[in-house]
């Protein structure tokens, strides 16, 4: 299974960007996608995961942040809007397929004030 993460960068806060994350290498089986942060000097913590129709979210971006994702494409995304400065870290998406848990090789965004 590899990852493909894009759509990092800079964007103002209260502005508006989208994350994609392409999984190649996965089959049919129903398997749980989601996105992860890491901000200087922290530890790698959940944003948003979705698996069956169901989505999970971190406390800190509910209801600003959407998850979906498009299974004939293998695509997870990441709408945010409203994002703060606090936001800005590495964001990693993920896949638990199988056994395995499979991460891409992150994507910077940059929240400016």
């Amino acid at each position: 299974v590899q990852l493909q993460a894009s759509g990092g960068g800079l964007v103002q806060a209260g502005g508006s960007l989208r994350l994609s994350c392409v999984a190649s290498g996965v089959g049919f089986s129903p398997y749980q996608m989601g996105w992860y942060r890491q901000a200087p000097g922290k530890q790698r913590e959940l944003v948003a995961t979705i698996h069956g129709g169901r989505s999970n979210y971190a406390d800190s971006v509910k209801g600003r942040f959407t998850i979906s994702r498009d299974n004939v494409k293998n695509t997870v995304y990441l709408q945010m809007d409203s994002p703060k400065p606090e936001d800005t870290a590495i964001y990693y998406c993920n896949v638990k397929y199988g056994p395995g848990d499979y991460w891409g090789q992150g994507t910077l965004v940059t929240v400016s004030s």
